[in-house]
């Protein structure tokens, strides 16, 4: 039986798909192995479990989580010897039930000390746990700021001191904060558990100091030992520090657990939900729907109808401003309201053809409309990115493609329901404000393998700069051949490519993760499920829009 140019195509594109999910798949190994696997047996000889164990442990087996900003850090410091995943493990799961956000610091990678991305890593954590009122639960093992890089990490907003700010904003929103101190806490760091809502700390391996003995010996000649001066003894029956002396590390997780389990409710945000049903097209299909040449048209909707429940959704305003669609769907059971970029050629309600990815006047008009009716509705916002940006040329402009991406963006910075990003393709210029990127506050946004982040594609912003840089060389009297000027292409483009990279973002943490496609559903509910913690504290008010 032959198979059709169609079918062969999918296949291709399910290949490509494949490969970068090995890809994924082995960078995340090495994510996993954190400082090594010597620095993993030194830290098990002392009777310590590692922060990926520890969180195993903590969360209940069976149940689904999912890890925020596993690749922070990556191809970072490499004059350091590297930070893998920000010396730092951050999960969303459940303990006794409840959902819960838990942060463990990874003493295989240095310790683990704080370098500028680690701070930044925590504080997203805790963003997460303010914006959602989610519980949140500090693993504490950690030997303070990266010195050599305290002056990125120490004095600024941003820094290491807003931590301890949040856990002071945390508390008065009644948000409960449990931390456990399993190994070293010293300095400023100190004062993480103790701002926390309660504190355990562990027998022999946890210490809390401002000053460890060797500073204090320096500073004020006082001879004395790490665990008499802040160890779980002293913390627990002389300073009143610690409320929990625990014995190792598995009867600390215990107690947490305890601790949560008899935690009390506060009223929710009714966002509806009803029992899930799994898409009729599979989520899988969706490997071979994603061109692996990203220049290639595709139909969107085939890609949400492997994301929705029934592979069944609502289409708001079908026939007009078709480069976006804009509909109403369940995703494992909760109501959502889906704003995606469609990429196949569409003709508009004029009868022109519109590129894919394009934003156009009246696609933007009909996303702000939509995206008003979602929070009138009290229904939350999914973005499927795959952006080149806002339409332009003098068409454009004189028709006010201005004025109506200002209106969409307005509508969408102001929602008072939770939006959710996935960046499936491309997310260039402006697009990836309109579509709800990392600066317009998404609950979470992930990426998948095949995505790009940037200004513009890497083959438009080389020839953009190679112009600049041939100008320039021509100046200075230097003749460009065509080779010469093939060289300066590909340096350019190649450097440009690595930046526009899934990875080169997740290390950044301009998304919480780089996902398998398969997952998003998951992803999504959880988030979901997590804003539903969270009520509106104000109404929807876009303020001044023109019309």
């Amino acid at each position: 039986m032959s198979v059709s140019k169609k079918e062969l195509e999918f296949n291709k594109n399910d290949d490509a798909m494949r490969m970068k999910l090995s890809e994924l798949k082995t960078k995340f190994a090495k994510v996993e192995l954190g400082g090594g696997k010597k620095k993993i047996d030194k830290h098990h000889s002392k009777g310590k479990l590692t922060a990926r164990e520890r969180i195993d442990l903590l969360l209940d087996k069976d149940a689904e989580s999912i890890e925020i900003g596993a690749f922070a850090g990556d191809g970072m410091y490499k004059e350091y010897g590297g930070c893998p995943g920000a010396g730092v493990v951050i999960k969303i799961g459940y303990v006794k039930g409840r959902q819960c956000i838990v942060v463990a610091n990874d003493a295989t990678v240095k310790a683990g000390a704080w370098f500028p991305i680690t701070g930044k890593k925590n504080l997203r954590a805790q963003e997460i746990s303010i914006e959602n009122k989610l519980p949140i639960i500090y693993l504490v093992d950690s030997a303070g700021v990266f010195l050599p890089l305290q002056d990125e990490i120490f004095p600024d907003k941003e820094h290491f001191g807003r931590i301890f700010r949040n856990n002071a904003v945390m508390s008065s929103m009644g948000i409960p904060q449990i931390a456990a101190v399993m190994g070293s806490c010293v300095a400023g760091g100190a004062y993480l558990p103790i701002m926390s809502d309660e504190a355990l700390i562990v027998n022999k391996t946890g210490s809390i100091f401002l000053a460890g003995s060797y500073l204090v010996k320096a500073a004020i000649g006082e001879d004395i030992d790490n665990e008499t001066l802040g160890g779980a003894t002293t913390h627990t029956e002389i300073s009143g520090v610690c409320d929990y002396n625990c014995e190792d590390d598995e009867s600390c997780l215990k107690t947490i657990r305890d601790l949560v389990d008899k935690l009390g409710h506060t009223p929710n945000a009714g966002f509806d939900r009803k029992e899930a049903e799994m898409p009729k097209d599979p989520v899988k299909n969706i490997y071979g729907i994603l061109p692996r040449d990203r220049a290639k048209p595709y139909q969107t909707k085939d890609i949400i109808k492997c994301l929705v429940d029934n592979s069944e959704f609502t289409e708001y305003k079908a026939n007009y401003g078709k480069s976006l669609i804009t509909c109403y769907a369940r995703i494992d059971g909760w109501s959502v309201g889906i704003v995606a970029n469609q990429r196949e050629l569409v003709k508009s309600g004029k009868g022109e053809m519109q590129f894919g990815g394009v934003i156009y006047s009246d696609s933007a008009d009909k996303a702000a409309r939509f995206i008003m009716n979602c929070n009138q509705k009290n229904i939350p916002l999914v973005f499927l990115q795959d952006v080149s940006g806002f339409m332009v040329g003098s068409k454009s402009e004189h028709g006010g493609i201005i004025k109506d991406g200002a209106k969409m963006v307005n509508a969408m910075s102001n929602c008072t329901v939770p939006k959710f990003t996935v960046i499936m393709g491309n997310s260039y210029g402006a697009g990836n404000y309109a579509m709800c990127g990392k600066a317009y506050d998404p609950r979470l946004i992930c990426s998948w393998p095949t995505a790009e982040l940037a200004v513009m594609s890497g083959a438009s912003a080389a020839k953009t700069l190679l112009q600049i840089e041939v100008a320039s060389l021509k100046a200075k009297g230097e003749e460009i051949t065509d080779e010469r000027r093939d060289e300066l292409y590909n340096k350019i483009k190649s450097r440009y490519d690595e930046q526009t990279s899934p990875y080169y973002a997740a290390s950044r943490l301009w998304v919480d993760a780089i996902i398998d496609p398969a997952e998003t559903r998951e992803w999504l509910s959880m988030g979901i499920e997590m804003a539903n913690n969270a009520p509106a504290e104000k109404p929807y008010n876009v303020g001044v829009i023109q019309t």
